[in-house]
Protein backbone atom coordinates (compact mmCIF):
# COMPACT_ATOMS: atom_id res chain seq x y z
CA UNK A 1 0.00 0.00 0.00
CA UNK A 2 1.48 3.55 -0.92
CA UNK A 3 0.44 6.76 1.10
CA UNK A 4 1.85 9.99 -0.59
CA UNK A 5 4.59 8.50 -2.01
CA UNK A 6 5.09 6.18 0.83
CA UNK A 7 4.72 2.55 0.93
CA UNK A 8 2.91 1.26 3.89
CA UNK A 9 2.14 -2.27 5.14
CA UNK A 10 -1.21 -3.22 4.62
CA UNK A 11 -3.46 -5.75 7.24
CA UNK A 12 -2.15 -8.41 5.08
CA UNK A 13 1.26 -7.27 5.64
CA UNK A 14 0.45 -6.54 9.68
CA UNK A 15 -0.91 -10.04 9.78
CA UNK A 16 2.73 -11.48 8.35
CA UNK A 17 4.79 -9.75 10.83
CA UNK A 18 2.90 -12.12 13.76
CA UNK A 19 5.12 -15.08 12.22
CA UNK A 20 8.14 -13.15 14.35
CA UNK A 21 5.89 -13.29 17.33
CA UNK A 22 5.60 -16.99 16.72
CA UNK A 23 9.05 -17.00 16.60
CA UNK A 24 9.92 -15.02 19.91
CA UNK A 25 7.02 -16.72 21.57
CA UNK A 26 8.59 -20.06 20.04
CA UNK A 27 12.00 -19.10 21.29
CA UNK A 28 10.77 -18.02 25.10
CA UNK A 29 9.15 -21.36 24.95
CA UNK A 30 12.09 -23.86 23.77
CA UNK A 31 14.28 -22.15 26.31
CA UNK A 32 11.92 -22.27 29.41
CA UNK A 33 11.68 -18.47 30.11
CA UNK A 34 7.85 -19.13 31.23
CA UNK A 35 7.22 -15.89 29.50
CA UNK A 36 5.41 -17.31 26.18
CA UNK A 37 2.18 -16.33 27.13
CA UNK A 38 3.26 -12.97 28.21
CA UNK A 39 4.51 -12.31 25.44
CA UNK A 40 1.58 -13.39 23.34
CA UNK A 41 -0.71 -11.41 25.48
CA UNK A 42 1.14 -8.22 25.03
CA UNK A 43 1.80 -8.41 21.42
CA UNK A 44 -1.99 -8.92 21.13
CA UNK A 45 -2.48 -6.43 24.15
CA UNK A 46 -0.32 -3.74 21.74
CA UNK A 47 -2.31 -4.38 18.59
CA UNK A 48 -5.73 -3.92 20.30
CA UNK A 49 -4.21 -0.41 22.07
CA UNK A 50 -3.00 0.66 18.71
CA UNK A 51 -5.98 0.12 16.46
CA UNK A 52 -8.22 1.68 19.41
CA UNK A 53 -5.95 4.88 19.48
CA UNK A 54 -5.67 4.99 15.93
CA UNK A 55 -9.29 5.57 15.57
CA UNK A 56 -9.25 7.71 18.77
CA UNK A 57 -6.48 9.97 17.25
CA UNK A 58 -8.74 10.21 14.18
CA UNK A 59 -11.50 11.65 15.72
CA UNK A 60 -9.19 13.74 17.80
CA UNK A 61 -6.91 15.55 14.41
CA UNK A 62 -10.42 15.57 12.61
CA UNK A 63 -13.06 16.94 15.07
CA UNK A 64 -11.47 18.16 18.56
CA UNK A 65 -8.76 20.50 17.36
CA UNK A 66 -6.58 21.82 20.29
CA UNK A 67 -8.45 20.81 23.04
CA UNK A 68 -9.25 17.33 22.42
CA UNK A 69 -5.13 16.70 21.72
CA UNK A 70 -4.51 18.60 25.23
CA UNK A 71 -6.98 15.95 26.84
CA UNK A 72 -5.56 13.44 24.76
CA UNK A 73 -1.89 14.52 26.44
CA UNK A 74 -3.71 14.88 30.18
CA UNK A 75 -4.88 11.36 29.46
CA UNK A 76 -1.33 10.24 28.99
CA UNK A 77 -0.11 12.05 31.84
CA UNK A 78 -2.42 10.11 34.13
CA UNK A 79 -1.71 6.49 32.48
CA UNK A 80 2.05 7.43 32.89
CA UNK A 81 1.87 8.32 36.47
CA UNK A 82 -0.05 5.33 37.40
CA UNK A 83 2.64 3.18 35.54
CA UNK A 84 5.43 4.90 37.33
CA UNK A 85 3.66 5.06 40.49
CA UNK A 86 3.73 1.37 40.44
CA UNK A 87 7.56 1.06 40.12
CA UNK A 88 7.87 2.96 43.69
CA UNK A 89 5.55 0.73 45.03
CA UNK A 90 5.99 0.50 49.00
CA UNK A 91 6.56 4.05 48.79
CA UNK A 92 3.67 6.14 50.36
CA UNK A 93 1.45 8.20 48.19
CA UNK A 94 4.08 6.63 45.10
CA UNK A 95 1.46 7.00 42.69
CA UNK A 96 1.09 10.54 43.58
CA UNK A 97 4.60 11.24 42.88
CA UNK A 98 5.21 9.73 39.81
CA UNK A 99 1.72 11.29 38.17
CA UNK A 100 2.82 15.01 39.68
CA UNK A 101 6.60 14.47 38.15
CA UNK A 102 5.16 13.50 34.91
CA UNK A 103 2.57 16.25 34.68
CA UNK A 104 5.41 18.85 35.53
CA UNK A 105 7.77 17.81 33.48
CA UNK A 106 5.77 17.34 30.27
CA UNK A 107 3.47 20.15 30.66
CA UNK A 108 6.63 22.90 31.27
CA UNK A 109 8.69 21.02 28.54
CA UNK A 110 5.25 20.99 25.90
CA UNK A 111 4.77 24.50 27.48
CA UNK A 112 8.16 26.06 26.22
CA UNK A 113 7.71 24.38 22.72
CA UNK A 114 4.45 25.97 21.85
CA UNK A 115 5.11 29.12 23.41
CA UNK A 116 8.67 29.34 21.61
CA UNK A 117 6.80 28.18 18.45
CA UNK A 118 9.17 25.62 18.36
CA UNK A 119 6.75 23.31 17.42
CA UNK A 120 3.34 23.59 15.60
CA UNK A 121 0.19 24.29 17.58
CA UNK A 122 -1.86 21.44 15.24
CA UNK A 123 -3.25 18.56 16.86
CA UNK A 124 -1.32 16.03 14.98
CA UNK A 125 2.17 17.33 16.11
CA UNK A 126 0.82 18.16 19.74
CA UNK A 127 -0.25 14.68 20.79
CA UNK A 128 2.79 12.52 19.38
CA UNK A 129 5.77 15.00 20.66
CA UNK A 130 3.06 14.93 24.14
CA UNK A 131 3.58 11.29 23.85
CA UNK A 132 7.35 11.13 23.87
CA UNK A 133 7.38 13.52 26.59
CA UNK A 134 5.29 11.72 28.77
CA UNK A 135 6.85 8.95 28.08
CA UNK A 136 10.23 9.77 28.83
CA UNK A 137 8.94 11.36 31.83
CA UNK A 138 7.41 8.23 33.04
CA UNK A 139 10.38 6.35 32.88
CA UNK A 140 12.63 8.41 34.70
CA UNK A 141 10.05 8.62 37.43
CA UNK A 142 9.92 5.20 37.54
CA UNK A 143 13.57 4.61 38.08
CA UNK A 144 13.81 7.47 40.43
CA UNK A 145 10.95 6.33 42.69
CA UNK A 146 12.41 2.40 42.76
CA UNK A 147 15.86 3.76 43.76
CA UNK A 148 14.29 6.06 46.38
CA UNK A 149 12.60 2.96 47.77
CA UNK A 150 15.40 0.59 47.68
CA UNK A 151 17.90 3.14 49.09
CA UNK A 152 14.89 4.14 51.72
CA UNK A 153 14.91 0.74 52.41
CA UNK A 154 18.33 -0.77 52.79
CA UNK A 155 20.00 2.65 53.99
CA UNK A 156 17.75 3.15 56.79
CA UNK A 157 20.43 2.83 59.81
CA UNK A 158 22.59 5.60 57.83
CA UNK A 159 19.45 7.85 57.25
CA UNK A 160 18.11 7.52 61.03
CA UNK A 161 21.79 7.84 62.12
CA UNK A 162 21.98 11.57 60.27
CA UNK A 163 18.54 12.29 61.66
CA UNK A 164 20.11 11.67 65.41
CA UNK A 165 22.94 13.77 64.80
CA UNK A 166 20.68 16.89 64.23
CA UNK A 167 20.24 17.11 60.26
CA UNK A 168 16.74 17.77 58.95
CA UNK A 169 15.27 15.62 57.15
CA UNK A 170 16.01 16.76 53.28
CA UNK A 171 19.80 17.02 54.49
CA UNK A 172 19.42 13.43 56.05
CA UNK A 173 18.20 11.97 52.45
CA UNK A 174 19.88 14.32 50.30
CA UNK A 175 22.94 11.31 49.19
CA UNK A 176 20.01 8.98 48.59
CA UNK A 177 18.08 11.58 46.42
CA UNK A 178 21.05 12.29 44.38
CA UNK A 179 21.58 9.13 43.75
CA UNK A 180 18.10 8.32 42.55
CA UNK A 181 18.15 11.16 40.41
CA UNK A 182 21.88 10.30 38.68
CA UNK A 183 20.35 6.77 38.04
CA UNK A 184 16.95 7.96 36.54
CA UNK A 185 18.66 10.01 34.02
CA UNK A 186 21.76 8.33 32.95
CA UNK A 187 19.70 6.85 30.42
CA UNK A 188 18.33 9.68 28.63
CA UNK A 189 21.91 11.51 28.70
CA UNK A 190 23.36 8.07 27.12
CA UNK A 191 20.66 8.12 24.97
CA UNK A 192 21.66 11.36 23.86
CA UNK A 193 25.02 10.69 23.75
CA UNK A 194 24.79 8.01 20.92
CA UNK A 195 21.82 9.22 19.03
CA UNK A 196 22.27 8.87 15.51
CA UNK A 197 25.60 7.02 15.57
CA UNK A 198 23.72 3.62 17.12
CA UNK A 199 20.35 4.04 16.41
CA UNK A 200 18.44 6.15 14.59
CA UNK A 201 15.52 7.30 16.94
CA UNK A 202 11.85 7.31 16.32
CA UNK A 203 10.96 10.98 15.36
CA UNK A 204 13.96 11.32 12.67
CA UNK A 205 13.11 7.86 11.61
CA UNK A 206 9.14 8.64 10.94
CA UNK A 207 10.29 11.46 9.05
CA UNK A 208 12.91 10.02 6.80
CA UNK A 209 10.33 7.44 5.96
CA UNK A 210 7.77 9.83 5.44
CA UNK A 211 10.25 11.46 3.03
CA UNK A 212 11.11 14.30 4.84
CA UNK A 213 14.69 15.53 3.73
CA UNK A 214 17.79 14.16 6.72
CA UNK A 215 18.76 17.41 7.56
CA UNK A 216 15.77 18.81 8.09
CA UNK A 217 14.52 15.12 10.25
CA UNK A 218 18.34 15.89 11.50
CA UNK A 219 16.81 19.40 13.18
CA UNK A 220 13.74 17.63 15.06
CA UNK A 221 15.66 14.92 16.15
CA UNK A 222 17.42 17.45 17.76
CA UNK A 223 15.01 19.62 19.35
CA UNK A 224 13.29 16.26 20.63
CA UNK A 225 16.24 15.16 22.11
CA UNK A 226 17.02 18.82 24.09
CA UNK A 227 13.18 18.34 25.06
CA UNK A 228 13.68 14.47 26.60
CA UNK A 229 16.45 15.71 28.52
CA UNK A 230 14.51 18.92 30.05
CA UNK A 231 11.31 16.56 30.49
CA UNK A 232 13.22 13.76 32.30
CA UNK A 233 15.50 15.97 35.01
CA UNK A 234 12.33 17.94 35.95
CA UNK A 235 10.02 14.56 35.87
CA UNK A 236 12.76 12.69 37.97
CA UNK A 237 13.34 16.00 40.23
CA UNK A 238 9.60 17.07 41.39
CA UNK A 239 8.89 12.99 42.10
CA UNK A 240 11.78 12.46 44.28
CA UNK A 241 11.18 16.06 46.06
CA UNK A 242 7.23 14.62 46.72
CA UNK A 243 8.48 10.91 47.59
CA UNK A 244 10.57 12.06 50.03
CA UNK A 245 8.42 14.65 51.81
CA UNK A 246 6.15 11.35 52.20
CA UNK A 247 9.06 8.86 53.80
CA UNK A 248 9.10 11.32 56.85
CA UNK A 249 6.33 12.31 59.38
CA UNK A 250 5.91 16.14 61.11
CA UNK A 251 8.48 15.16 63.16
CA UNK A 252 11.31 13.87 60.50
CA UNK A 253 11.41 10.79 61.44
CA UNK A 254 11.58 8.38 58.53
CA UNK A 255 7.85 6.54 58.63
CA UNK A 256 8.10 2.39 58.30
CA UNK A 257 8.06 1.07 54.55
CA UNK A 258 6.60 -2.37 54.12
CA UNK A 259 9.50 -5.31 52.95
Amino acid sequence: MTVEGLSVPDWTGVSASLLLVALAAFIAYRQQLNLTRELVIAAIRAGVQLVAVGAILLIVFRHTALPGAFAWVILMVIIAGQVGGRRGAGLPQARRAATIGVAVGAASTLSALLLLGVISTEPRVVVPVGGMVVSGAMQATGIALRRIREDAHQSRPAIEARLCLGLPARQAFLPHRQSALRTALVPSIDATKVVGLISLPGAMTGLILAGVDPLTAIRYQIVVMYMLLAATALAALVAARVAERALFDPAQRLVPLPD
